[in-house]
């Protein structure tokens, strides 16, 4: 409602049209008109409003309104997918990823039966100095696989071999007898030799079915 001014000493006056439109400008300035127009936010709430009004008013097209729903479905039916498909190959990805391990310095992804593969074979060339090498850490790693042993970064050859002696006390000089073996031809560079390599075979085969007590760290 517009109010136009009053003074109560003068009678009321009817006003022309300019005086009537100055009084209506001057009314429609104030702040408080302003505060009341939509905002763009209110204009887009709004907008958002009226499509879902329209979406699911009666009158609507029944054929479009079942598209509609139809294509909604179907995207988030792919979205749902999507995201099991990779979660899948992620999970697929961590397990397929070799586990390397730390053995006396050098990192090794092979399992110990692969170690083993690879040393037999190099035995069976002649080349002793991979033989030996291999089938000691196909030995170190049998443990670790079997949660007997653990192997902390930094872990000495003949620190492994006490730990394993303590494990296997039959076997306590020949394994400090295999870890000198290895030292030797992995650091020392002295050459392998066949009765080197039946050595830590032997050793390997001994303790490979024993069970022991739980693990302690080898440092």
């Amino acid at each position: 409602m517009i109010l136009f001014p009053f003074d109560p000493e003068q009678p009321p006056l009817t006003p022309d049209g300019d005086q009537a439109r100055r009084w209506a400008e001057r009314e429609l300035s104030d702040p408080a008109y302003a505060a009341a127009h939509p905002t763009p936010i209110d204009r887009i709430a709004r907008a958002v409003q009226e499509f879902f009004e329209r979406l699911f008013n009666s009158h609507v097209d029944t054929t479009l309104g079942l598209w509609l729903a139809v294509a909604i479905a179907v995207v988030l039916l792919a979205l749902i997918v999507a995201a099991v498909i990779f979660s899948g190959r992620s999970r697929l990805s961590r397990r397929a990823a070799p586990t390397a391990h730390d053995l006396f310095g050098d990192s090794e992804t092979r399992t110990a039966a692969q170690l083993r593969r690879a040393a037999a074979s190099a035995a069976s060339s002649g080349d002793f100095d991979e033989a030996v090498i291999l089938r000691f850490r196909a030995l170190a790693l049998g443990l670790v696989e079997r949660e007997l042993v653990e192997l902390v970064p930094g872990a000495t050859v003949h620190a492994f071999a006490r730990r394993a002696g303590d494990l296997f006390p039959d076997q306590g000089e020949r394994m400090d007898a295999a870890a000198a073996v290895f030292d030797d031809v992995r650091y020392l560079r002295r050459g392998g030799t066949a009765d080197g390599y039946a050595l830590i075979a032997a050793v390997d085969d001994a303790v490979r079915g024993r069970s022991v007590p739980s693990p302690e760290p080898v440092r």
